[in-house]
């Protein structure tokens, strides 16, 4: 029984000096239960770092619209936008599809 009493004695040492306990309390309340706490900021950091990858896929998608808006500024650049992407002719044109038989098998695969 003595024994175990000083085992507790030893454990509960730290716990009466005043700023020891203070501090425990201190870092206890800002990891936890502060408005600025570690949890807020790892989220915050992260909901950051997503932020700034979508910034990144936006800002290449700029610049691949740009460049088709570059494209698409002369007659012939929206003429030929048509023909390929909407299959449109002329009125006096036919016009043949071809596909290659890669194209096939990825379709048949999705």
């Amino acid at each position: 029984m003595v024994d175990f009493i000083n085992k507790n004695k030893r454990f509960f040492k730290p716990f009466k000096n005043v700023f020891f306990v203070i501090s425990v309390i201190f870092a206890v309340w800002m990891l936890f239960f502060d408005a600025n706490s570690w949890f807020i900021h790892n989220e915050l950091n992260n909901d950051k770092e997503a932020l700034e990858n979508e910034k990144a896929y936006y800002k290449s998608e700029m610049e691949k619209d740009k460049k088709d808006i570059q494209k698409l500024s002369s007659e012939e650049g929206i003429e030929k936008y048509g023909r390929e992407k909407y299959h449109m002719k002329k009125k006096d044109e036919e016009i043949y599809l071809i596909e290659y038989e890669d194209s096939l098998k990825d379709n048949k695969n999705e």
